[in-house]
């Protein structure tokens, strides 16, 4: 396993080397609370799965923001963007996501729109993120995207086609995955809290 950022963390029975584990075994792979829960006692520690999902909570996105803090600027200068729909409690959410050329997750954003003002917000943080502008942006054939490229990096060149974009639609692959492991998303809060950790810890992977 790579390693995990560790902290000692205050107030808390576990080891953190315990914390971390548990919480890399759940936004790495596609399993369930009880599923850590199984793996963590079948090695002698008894954590119950909610304890499991506090953790999940409290420090994923924390692990999140050292692994981009970390990685800043290492991404190539090709940048793939996509969207994907995700349903909560019966509506429609957008979950739009960059990645590099060679597949690692820039950033995600769960949005309730699919329109120019979404693609603006996914651009706006998206550059923040990286504190770095792309040689070349690659697309589907939405046009809300040549509006956030006007708008942001109007020099940087856009190739817009279905065909060329499949690296930022496979990357949707793992919240499909967890999406139906969790039989769905409760809340656009969760969705967007698990997308955030997960992307950065699969970049080490």
């Amino acid at each position: 396993m790579t390693e995990v950022p560790i902290t000692r963390y205050r107030r808390h029975r576990f080891p953190a080397e315990i914390i971390a584990h548990a919480v890399w075994l759940y936004y790495r792979f596609p399993l369930s609370l009880r599923d850590v829960e199984d793996l963590l006692a079948e090695r002698g520690i008894d954590v119950s799965f909610q304890t499991v999902s506090e953790w999940a909570a409290k420090f994923g996105l924390k692990f999140a923001y050292q692994f981009r803090r970390r990685s800043r600027g290492s991404f190539t200068d090709k940048w793939h963007l996509d969207e994907m729909v995700v349903s909560i409690k019966g509506k429609k959410y957008w979950l739009w996501r960059a990645v590099d050329a060679n597949g690692y997750i820039l950033d995600a954003l769960l949005q309730s729109h699919r329109n120019r003002k979404a693609a603006l917000r996914l651009m706006r943080k998206l550059l923040k993120s990286q504190g770095a502008v792309p040689r070349v942006m690659v697309t589907d054939k939405l046009r809300s995207y040549s509006a956030a490229k006007a708008e942001f990096i109007p020099s940087v060149e856009h190739r817009s086609h279905k065909g060329l974009n499949n690296r930022a639609e496979n990357s949707h692959l793992p919240v499909r995955r967890r999406e139906r492991r969790m039989m769905r998303f409760k809340s656009p809060r969760q969705c967007q809290r698990f997308v955030s950790a997960h992307s950065q810890i699969a970049n080490l992977f």
